[in-house]
């Protein structure tokens, strides 16, 4: 077992580019640390740095080199993250990227990727474009996809007949989440279908006029109606709810979120969905160590985005290792088919378009919970096996 430096600061190693040196190891971080996204980027940033420091045992050096991580502010705007990335690649001489938090954002960077001929790991981004159509061989993912989140819910729906209606983001996120979901109820040969389509702007507030609209879709079809929600950011589920659904047989299916968010679902206790992690599910060493330092540290456990910013930085880690360094040719050879640990347990890039397969987890939530984090029961763990993830690249 490593020995690690528990109290090492996490700002220590995020240096302005004028502290950086020629023969250390560069990692820019794109990720909105500023606008609606805001809290999924800091849950980043803090596990990237976790990562890091678990990965070099506290040392912040790997192969001689000290590891240094530039984090850049792309606010959520594509214009802004493409420019930022063209910056690090060029100026900063950067020898990797990861991001962004958006997949707007990330979308607009791959090509900007390709262009310079440098390694991008997409975190925590999750529309399937980023390693479909969009993708290019330099792209590799650690984040799931909106396909691997739909597959895991069409897995737990079972074989039963059921009809869906969904309400989601009008934005990549929420169009490919609900893309992805009709998908994956017919790749896994679920009975259940996707009868009606809802999308609100980002901002929504008020959903009355959505929620009549589900509910109308749903009322008077016979058997088991689910509302699915994909949202990122503060979530609708209890304006749902304070609706009635109830009143016509419909259920609410909110899916996986951030804890802060989750927390407002303990007013619904035994609602099942499906989530990429939750701190109290994993078991191997690295989720110990992290849930450990993190409540050390912050007072609460790990979140969502912080168990990706910690893959992120295993797959850089263990990538560079077996390269023997950040030439990105050699990156790709050794990414291919990389398998590496994080706190979920072992992930692995396909070969054909860089994905990380991963489990994904099947959730009860607690009636009572022993603390505020204590949220969610385990019904099972989905593994990467049961979840047949199309490849949509044109490699």
């Amino acid at each position: 077992m490593k020995r690690f430096v528990a109290g090492l600061a996490l700002s220590g190693v995020l240096l302005a580019p004028g502290a950086v040196h020629a023969q250390d190891i560069k990692i820019a971080l794109i990720y909105s640390k500023t606008g609606p996204l805001e809290a999924y980027a800091k849950q980043t940033e803090t596990g990237l740095m976790l990562g890091l420091e678990y990965l070099t045992g506290g040392s912040m050096m790997l192969n001689g080199h000290k590891i240094v991580v530039l984090p850049k502010d792309d606010q959520g705007k594509p214009d802004l993250a493409k420019s930022l990335l063209e910056q690090a690649y060029a100026d900063d001489k950067v020898d990797l990227a990861i991001g962004a938090t958006s997949s707007g954002s990330t979308l607009a960077m791959l090509p900007v990727a390709e262009d310079a001929g440098k390694v991008l790991i997409v975190e925590p981004a999750v529309a399937d474009s980023i390693t479909g159509e969009k993708w290019n061989r330099f792209i590799f993912r650690t984040a799931r996809n909106s396909t691997q989140d739909a597959l895991a819910g069409a897995v737990a729906l079972g074989k039963g007949e059921v009809s869906i209606a969904t309400l989601a983001q009008d934005y990549a996120f929420g169009r490919d989440g609900v893309a992805a979901l009709k998908g994956a109820l017919a790749a896994t040969g679920s009975k259940a279908k996707v009868v009606f389509e809802e999308y609100a702007p980002m901002a929504t507030t008020d959903f009355t006029a959505s929620a009549q609209r589900l509910f109308d879709a749903l009322k008077d079809r016979p058997g088991r109606k689910i509302i699915t929600i994909l949202w990122a950011g503060p979530h609708p589920l209890a304006k749902i709810a304070d609706l009635k659904p109830e009143r016509y047989g419909i259920e609410l299916a909110p899916g996986g979120n951030i804890l802060p968010v989750m927390m407002q679902f303990k007013a619904f206790p035994g609602i099942e969905g499906t989530i990429y992690y939750y701190y109290g599910f994993p078991k191997n060493p690295m989720n110990d160590w992290l849930v450990a330092e993190h409540e050390k540290r912050f007072n609460a456990p790990p979140d969502f985005f912080t168990a990706g910013g910690v893959a992120a930085a295993s797959a850089a880690v263990t990538a560079i290792k077996k390269a023997g360094g950040t030439d990105s040719e050699k990156l790709i050879a050794a990414m291919e088919g990389l398998e590496f640990d994080t706190p979920k347990g072992k992930m692995t890039f396909r070969k054909q378009d860089h994905q990380a397969m991963q489990s994904m987890y099947q959730f009860r939530i607690k009636a009572n919970g022993k603390n505020p984090y204590d949220l969610l029961d385990l019904v099972r763990e989905i593994p990467a096996s049961e979840l047949p993830v199309p490849i949509r690249n044109k490699r």
